[in-house]
C-alpha cells in the first residue's frame, strides 16, 4: 500500500501513531487480527457478483479495517466514519483519502448523522468493529433503524463487539476465557487506551488535532450490556431479515443481520 500525506499530519508521524493505535487496540479485542479478517471475508462474500460496491466502516478510528476492505475489494468505496478529527486525520495521512477510501467525520447516532455521509444510493455493507458498545439500548435501536435504511435490500451489517451469551453463567464463563487469553497474549504490549491519548497529546503535530473546538466527542458510555438476543431483538425489529454469529472467541463475537 502507498501511504500518502496529510494536510497536517506527516505520514511518517502518522505511521508511527497508527501503529501504536493498532497495538493498543488489541488490548479491547480478542484475537482482534482474526476478527477483522472474519469481517472481510463475510463482506466479500455477500458482495460476490456485485461490481462497484459501497462500504460503510463506523467508528473506523484511523482506518485500519476500512483501508483492508479497500484493498481486499477491488472496485469498491469505502467510508472510514468516526467523530475525532485527530484519528480521522491519522488514517488520512497513513491511508491517503481518495475515492476508493474516504474519511468522513460523524458523531453516530446523532442528528443528521448519516446525510453527512455524503451517499447517493443505498449501501452493499455496514461494518463496526469494538464501536457500538458504548450505546445504551434506545441509542442503539435506532441506529440499527438507520442502518436498516442506509443497507441496500440484501445487504449486511457486520458487526464485531463485545457481544456475550444470553445465560448469564455462560456469559461469566465467556468473560473468563476472553480474559485468560488476554492475559497469555498481551503481556508484551505496554500501551492501553490512556496511555495512547495521554502520549498523543504531548505530540506537537498532534496537538492541533486534539484542541479542535468544534470536536463532537463521544456520546457518554451508557454500557448497557445487551447479550446476543437483545441485539438480534433489537436487528429484526429494525427491519433486518436475518441475524446470527459467523464468529466468536469468548465474548467477542462478529454478528451479521441481512437487510
Amino acid at each position: 500500500m502507498i501511504f500518502t500525506m496529510g494536510s497536517g499530519v506527516s505520514a511518517t508521524t502518522a505511521a508511527r501513531w497508527v501503529e501504536r493505535w493498532e497495538c493498543q487496540q488489541q488490548r479491547y479485542a480478542v484475537d482482534r487480527e482474526e476478527r477483522c479478517t472474519v469481517i472481510a471475508d463475510v463482506v466479500e462474500h455477500a458482495g460476490r457478483g456485485r461490481s462497484g460496491q459501497v462500504v460503510v466502516d463506523l467508528g473506523s478510528g484511523p482506518g485500519a479495517l476500512a483501508a483492508r476492505l479497500a484493498a481486499r475489494l477491488p472496485g469498491a468505496r469505502v467510508l472510514a466514519v468516526d467523530a475525532d478529527p485527530l484519528l480521522l486525520e491519522l488514517g488520512r495521512a497513513y491511508y491517503g483519502d481518495g475515492d476508493r477510501l474516504r474519511f468522513v467525520r460523524a458523531l453516530i447516532g446523532a442528528p443528521g448523522w448519516r446525510e453527512a455521509l455524503g451517499l447517493d444510493r443505498q449501501v452493499d455493507a455496514v461494518v463496526s468493529t469494538t464501536a457500538l458498545h458504548y450505546l445504551g439500548r434506545d441509542a442503539l435501536g435506532g441506529v440499527y433503524r438507520d442502518l436498516a435504511g442506509l443497507l441496500r435490500p440484501g445487504g449486511v451489517f457486520v458487526n464485531g463487539d463485545h457481544i456475550g451469551p444470553d445465560a448469564p453463567r455462560i456469559r461469566d464463563l465467556a468473560l473468563d476465557v476472553a480474559r485468560r487469553h488476554a492475559d497469555r497474549s498481551l503481556d508484551a504490549l505496554h500501551e492501553d487506551w490512556e496511555s495512547w491519548w495521554s502520549g498523543a497529546a504531548e505530540d506537537p503535530e498532534l496537538a492541533p488535532f486534539l484542541s479542535c473546538p468544534d470536536t463532537p466527542g463521544h456520546p457518554p458510555c451508557e454500557d448497557p450490556d445487551l447479550p446476543v438476543s437483545g441485539h438480534a431483538a433489537l436487528l429484526h425489529e429494525a427491519g433486518f431479515a436475518q441475524v446470527g454469529t459467523v464468529w466468536q472467541h469468548g465474548t467477542s463475537r462478529v454478528l451479521v443481520a441481512v437487510r
